[in-house]
């Protein structure tokens, strides 16, 4: 399997990490051959958090693994804000983890400023940390959320954090373009490790894990980290790491324009459809829907299974607040489109412009009916 420089920690990590969150999901058994199975076929970097089943995926993984320590970069990740509480979090997963060390400590999920304030703190979780790599409890510091990537973004211009973990899939690519617009880049520049989550966007991608995972290897991380619950599922990964070609570019366009996920009503951002006459920025508030709700619900009920899915991750980040207020300060709103039609036949995607503006004003105004 292809291993890739982790930043400039002087790490190599393999292209496929292991995701311990479904851990919770199988018996210690089915765990243990999991986390073997993926080491012996050359994978070597593990990830897991405290708050996963409040340590059980770190005492499964400890239970199964321990004893080939030197053979993985191990990575946990803390949820505390305060230095205390940080600290001992470490030290419970270090004993959960049967070891005396991690490679890599992920301050986890944080998804605000205030969060990103509390950690930089002088009593913020980040000296807790720091504390941990004087003691040779931790090699490496890093800094993860889900979605909108403005703090992200801070955070590695105030702090020279060694890795920064992110969503990054086909689909959330138009959801969340500054990710890879400006955080990842932002992270090259800097030396900073990309980690990436989520190549099958929590699961939605799953008629298409091919593609997904070919999308995601070919960005420019240094390890796609997928959960992983049963022997199908990670012999299936490992096909995919071990016989991964780079997606080209165009490639890569003929996948935005064909996914079946992003069909005919996520907003490929092209701005094809401007400009309005009425001066709606049609483009604009279709990204603010993608923070609001992943542009998950499209009044459109067809599969039941494929309908609950959605239902069930289109909160998954947590962003709806920040995008109905940054709605409320646009002077154009969507209830400004008079149905004139000029925009709909500009979308090479299909989209019915007219119709997605008032469900994505239903969403961002808090509307009663749409």
């Amino acid at each position: 399997m292809e291993q890739r420089a982790f930043g400039k920690t002087g790490l190599q990590t393999s292209l496929l990490g292991f995701g311990g969150f479904h851990l919770l999901e199988i018996p210690l058994s089915e765990a243990s051959y999991l986390l073997n199975k993926y080491l012996d076929e050359g994978g070597n970097y593990i990830e897991t958090a405290a708050s996963y089943g409040k340590g059980e995926s770190e005492r499964k993984i400890g239970q199964s693994i321990a004893s080939r320590r030197e053979e993985y970069i191990l990575a946990t990740k803390c949820g505390d804000r305060g230095k205390q509480a940080c600290a001992e979090s470490l030290d419970r997963s270090l004993q959960n983890l049967q070891t005396d060390y991690v490679d890599l400590f992920i301050m986890h999920g944080v998804g605000t400023m205030a969060d990103l304030d509390q950690i930089l703190a002088p009593d913020g979780a980040l000296a807790a940390a720091e504390e941990a790599v004087a003691a040779g409890k931790v090699r490496h510091i890093s800094i993860s959320m889900h979605g909108q990537p403005d703090v992200l973004i801070r955070a590695l211009k105030e702090y020279p954090f060694d890795a920064v973990m992110t969503t990054i899939n086909y689909y959330d690519h138009f959801n969340f373009p500054e990710i890879q617009d400006v955080l990842v880049p932002l992270a090259e520049e800097k030396g900073v490790a990309v980690i990436l989550m989520k190549p099958v966007a929590d699961g939605l991608l799953w008629r298409s894990a091919p593609e997904a995972f070919r999308y995601a290897f070919s960005q420019p991380v240094s390890v796609v980290v997928a959960g992983i619950n049963n022997r199908e599922l990670l012999d299936l990964d490992l096909d995919l790491a071990e016989n991964f070609t780079p997606m080209t570019a165009a490639e890569m366009d003929d996948l935005y324009a064909s996914a079946i996920e992003l069909g005919d009503y996520v907003c490929r951002q092209c701005d094809l459809c401007l400009p309005c006459p009425e001066g709606v920025p049609i483009t604009e508030i279709f990204a603010l829907e993608g923070y609001f709700d992943r542009q998950m619900f499209d009044g459109r009920v067809g599969d039941a299974a494929d309908y609950a899915l959605r239902q069930r991750l289109r909160f998954w980040f947590n962003n709806k607040d920040m995008a109905q207020a940054r709605y409320a300060d646009l002077a154009v709103k969507a209830d400004a489109c008079t149905a004139c039609g000029v925009c709909t036949p500009k979308c090479p995607y299909d989209i019915d412009i007219i119709r997605k503006l008032s469900i994505a004003d239903y969403k961002l105004a808090a509307k009663e009916i749409f």
